[in-house]
């Protein structure tokens, strides 16, 4: 994937604010990877802080339309994991401030 097209994704993937955590969910950690297509169909592949967290469709609508906006994204899919698992060491410098750890 071009990596300037993988850094516009992943900046706008920090316009996804985690609803109950207050925190975007590049920092928080939750993103493993993306990967996009020729034809621009960009799959995501993360996690969630907790099984069976209510909020994956909130959270996938919330994708949807902060990469809606990048002409090079036709269309989106999540792809939950459970591994590797989500650790608060995976959180960013900025993410554990801002949730006082």
């Amino acid at each position: 994937m071009n990596k300037k097209v993988e850094a516009r994704i992943m900046d706008a993937l920090t316009t996804v604010i985690d609803p109950e955590l207050r925190v975007d969910i590049v920092n928080l950690g939750l993103i493993n990877g993306v990967d996009i297509n020729t034809t621009g169909d960009v799959t995501i592949n993360m996690t969630l802080t907790t099984m069976g967290c209510p909020l994956i469709s909130v959270l996938e609508e919330m994708i949807d339309e902060a990469l809606k906006i990048l002409p090079e994204v036709k269309s989106t899919r999540v792809e939950l994991t459970w591994e590797p698992a989500w650790k608060i060491d995976r959180m960013s410098r900025y993410a554990k401030m801002a949730l006082g750890l």
